[in-house]
């Protein structure tokens, strides 16, 4: 079994920060697959050294962010649509990075950021929700990276395309936005055809279903008999 060290080195201090958060808006932390997990399977597809520009995309609460500057040295812009940036800094300040992650709150359409000013660009469980448009990337996000900047998105996935509609277990527990999910052949295409990156590895995360399983989503993940959930992980440098 895999051991995960990010949640060795960092898991207390995130519990810490998601107590402190749900104490402050008196509402539960909703957890989706285990993000300190994904970060660190993402992390050894990429390369990070201190002092690149690193653009976390759909940070949420800014866990990611955090553990990126912590373990590596980065800086890093920590931008969500949905967190109020003023809650992260704090957060960003109690976990001792506030001098290298700057919190941004900004739509995926309208961020407010030079074109090719970023070193790598990573979005952990929130691609997604914004990426799935077939303009959304040559429109937006190809800009941010430099030539040679590295790309990395972690997401729900299917293992493959439904063909012939929602299998029958899951179709009364399906909602709306999990159309947004798909199978790693389908991003790695979507990408790749623009021609402005290359796409270096697009698979389903191993145990995939399992790892997801852990912390989110059970009723829907026991339903799914016919194993069309995962995880997905890809990766792509700027041409």
């Amino acid at each position: 079994m895999k051991t995960y060290l990010f949640k060795e080195k960092y898991g207390d201090l995130i519990n810490e920060l998601i107590k402190d958060f749900e104490e402050q808006t008196n509402s539960k932390y909703i957890m989706g697959p285990d993000a300190l997990r994904l970060l660190e399977l993402l992390c050894e597809k990429m390369k990070f050294t201190p002092g690149m520009r690193v653009l976390d995309m759909g940070c949420g609460i800014g866990i990611t962010s955090i553990i990126l500057a912590k373990e590596y040295g980065v800086n890093v812009y920590a931008n969500d649509l949905w967190f109020s940036a003023s809650d992260n800094y704090k957060r960003f300040v109690k976990a001792g990075v506030s001098d290298l992650v700057v919190p941004i709150q900004a739509d995926a359409r309208s961020l407010p950021f030079a074109s090719e000013f970023f070193d790598a660009v990573i979005s952990i469980d929130a691609y997604h929700y914004f990426g799935t448009d077939e303009c959304y990337f040559s429109s937006h996000y190809a800009r941010l990276a430099k030539q040679g900047g590295q790309y990395g998105i972690v997401c729900p996935a299917l293992t493959r395309e439904f063909t012939e509609g929602l299998p029958d277990g899951l179709a009364s527990l399906w909602e709306p936005e999990m159309y947004a999910w798909h199978s790693a052949g389908w991003w790695r295409n979507m990408w790749q055809k623009t021609k402005l990156v290359e796409v270096t590895y697009a698979e389903d995360i191993p145990n995939g279903k399992a790892l997801w399983r852990e912390t989110a989503d059970f009723e829907l993940h026991d339903a799914d008999t016919e194993n069309f959930l995962t995880l997905m992980l890809m990766t792509a440098v700027k041409k």
